[in-house]
């Protein structure tokens, strides 16, 4: 009988610490969880920042204009240079996969451009689509 007792006791020990380790990984998870989707404790953009500077300047209607006019003409601009220098830095590349394709064996070279594209996949982070400086 006292063998039966021990053993419900430690069966209720158990229990009691599963319950406790199960609520304590929930709640990770939803801290988590909480994190990813509303972005809690995110860093803030650049724009962002120049948002919250131009708003601690307390700019008048017509400033707050010719700012956005100036930032979505500066926008225009560093598009435009992204476009016409494309070309040549793809020509730059091509130049220089050329010149290590010389250098590096075949096995080599298969392995550098695995490596390289495993940096370019995690430098790639998604980059917001410019927007309008909202200052308002």
């Amino acid at each position: 009988m006292m063998n039966i007792e021990g053993k419900n006791k430690w069966q209720i020990r158990f229990a009691t610490l599963g319950i406790f380790v199960l609520g304590l990984v929930a709640g990770a998870f939803a801290f988590n969880a909480y994190h990813l989707w509303f972005g809690a404790g995110k860093e803030p953009t650049k724009q962002e920042k120049y948002e919250e500077i131009f708003r601690g300047l307390n700019l008048n209607d017509s400033q707050k204009s010719e700012v956005q006019k100036i930032f979505g003409e500066t926008r225009e601009n560093i598009q435009k240079m992204r476009q016409e220098t494309e070309p040549r830095l793809q020509e730059i590349r091509t130049q220089n996969d050329e010149k290590l394709q010389k250098v590096l064996t075949p096995e080599q070279w298969q392995k550098f451009q695995q490596e390289r594209d495993k940096l370019r996949e995690a430098e790639k982070q998604p980059t917001p689509t410019p927007r309008p400086l909202n200052i308002q």
